[in-house]
């Protein structure tokens, strides 16, 4: 269903606040938790409860929703999920413990799971393949605007409110998505959608939470552990179950034919990689910038702002050029782009100020813009309309598993670097576990020593040193696989194809009598 290109792009900006408040808040939380900790005696296993229940229940829900969408209605869930993100954090923000706000946080990661795939899956129902990608832009950009504006407004509100407040802020904002949504956007659904298959769901879920759960558990508890282990074999299984129940059941909840379509399947995998290689880049700059070149929560969100312009500016290039040239030429200009300031940015030194990182921010922040948007874009190109809503959901589904994954991934490799670098000779056991923890525990103990008046013995210079070294890794290892994604894609991605091209007569039969069965 098509609307008047002004009710469109208005519903556009609907959708963009309501991604707006999801970027940020996946931020604005991580300079709270010493806030959090200290107002709700909160120990270090509760923080990361706090952290990882939202993780856990939006990796787990995101493909069911866009079922339940594809099936029920994609507006009004999708108004249904901004509505429960809304009230979990008004309840989290009014918490009396630490036990409310985990649970409050599970409900949010649950809205979020609703409203991302299905907000994605309007772009087609709503736009012409004509303005497609430049909505794919709007809407991609809106929430990699609020990963820096996170830090930024959580500063500020901390300062000047209580811990509560950085919950409290995505109620007025949701409201105003929610509202907007109900009134600019048509009802889209597919009334040849598969029933809920609750065994499949079952399924799904089980094996994105074990491997999420895995993910996160490894860098504290090693890739050996046995708890470890556990989750990534019980992964395995029950997608392995998984695939084989979708594969026999009449009623799929997932069409496994899209991963026949080589556009479709290199397309997702140059967004996942993509959505790897920034997390990486995000868990480790932050840290740089403050540890390393001093910045405070909130001039370390103003330093990031650049790497967002950059994507900004790609993503205008993407709208301009990928019309005229297909997506294949603009994912593999990205990607390249994208190594060359990975690469740049390998080459940091410890002396190093911050006009060198601004140049390769921005140049990051292009290869983003001219990877993320274009591969966005295509993959919703390869999607049947009628699917919109579970293809969006699988899509985030490895997305939001790629983020994962390259945080604990990349972090475990910056740690490791790290701590085999950091000299801690001279130090009390205690200390020196401290300092070899992480470098905000080195500059912990530095901090503790020059308040007792006793010399660090080199230990901030040495960590600092040691951090770099352990970046430049991440970002070397980042831009190698940019690189290499770069060339299989210009190997096996297929050619243009044009936007108005119909389905092959196969296609359309197939469709049907996978619709009939």
């Amino acid at each position: 269903m098509k609307t008047s290109p002004t009710r469109r792009w208005l519903g556009l900006g609907a959708l963009a606040l309501s991604m707006l408040a999801l970027g940020f808040d996946m931020t604005i939380l991580n300079v709270a938790l010493t806030t959090l900790s200290e107002d709700l005696h909160a120990g270090t296993s509760e923080l990361q409860w706090i952290v990882d229940s939202y993780l856990l229940a939006f990796g787990a829900l995101l493909l069911p929703a866009g079922l339940l969408g594809d099936r029920f209605g994609r507006k009004w869930l999708l108004i249904a999920g901004l509505v429960i993100f809304g009230l979990a954090s008004l309840a989290g923000a009014f918490a009396s413990g630490t036990g409310g706000v985990i649970a409050a946080r599970t409900l949010m990661g649950a809205g979020a799971a609703i409203v991302m795939p299905l907000s994605m899956s309007m772009l087609p129902a709503i736009f012409p393949p004509e303005e497609r990608t430049r909505a794919v832009a709007v809407w991609s950009s809106s929430m990699a605007l609020g990963l820096p504006l996170g830090p930024l407004l959580g500063g500020w509100l901390l300062e000047n409110y209580w811990w509560g407040s950085i919950f409290l802020i995505n109620v007025p904002v949701v409201a105003v998505g929610a509202v907007a949504v109900a009134f600019l956007l048509p009802e889209t659904k597919d009334p040849s959608a598969p029933r809920v298959d609750g065994i499949g769901a079952l399924l799904s879920m089980g094996a994105v939470v074990a491997l999420v759960y895995g993910v996160i558990e490894a860098p504290a508890q090693g890739w050996s552990d046995p708890v470890v282990r556990v989750s990534f074999t019980a992964a395995a299984v029950l997608l392995a179950a998984f695939v084989l129940w979708e594969r026999r059941v009449a009623e799929p909840m997932l069409d496994l034919r899209l991963f026949r379509d080589a556009r479709f399947v290199w397309a997702l995998a140059t967004a996942v990689a993509a959505n790897l290689i920034m997390s990486g880049i995000m868990f480790a700059l932050p840290q740089y910038l403050q540890a390393v070149q001093g910045s405070g929560v909130f001039d370390t969100g103003v330093r990031l702002i650049p790497m967002m312009f950059g994507l900004l500016a790609g993503a205008a290039a993407t709208d301009r050029i990928a019309p005229r040239t297909g997506h294949k030429p603009v994912l593999v200009t990205g990607l390249l782009v994208l190594a060359a300031g990975l690469g740049w940015g390998a080459l940091t030194g410890t002396g190093d100020t911050y006009s060198t990182a601004l140049g390769w921010l921005l140049v990051v922040g292009v290869g983003c813009g001219l990877t993320l948007i274009p591969a966005m874009d295509a993959v919703l190109a390869a999607l049947p309309e009628e699917q919109a809503g579970r293809g969006s959901g699988l899509v985030q589904t490895f997305r939001q598993t790629a983020s994962t994954l390259g945080v604990a991934g990349l972090g475990s490799l910056l740690s490791a670097v790290y701590r085999d670098r950091v000299a801690t000779g001279g130090l009390p056991a205690d200390a020196a576990d401290t300092a070899r923890d992480s470098i905000g525990g080195a500059v912990s103990v530095v901090a503790d020593l020059k308040e007792a008046a006793l010399p660090d013995g080199g230990l901030l210079v040495s960590a600092q040193h040691a951090y770099v070294l352990g970046m430049d890794s991440v970002l070397g290892t980042c831009a190698a696989a940019a690189l290499a994604m770069a060339v299989l894609l210009w190997i096996f991605q297929p050619g243009r194809v044009r936007r108005d091209a119909e389905p092959r007569p196969d296609d359309r039969e197939s469709n049907h009598e996978h619709a009939a069965s």
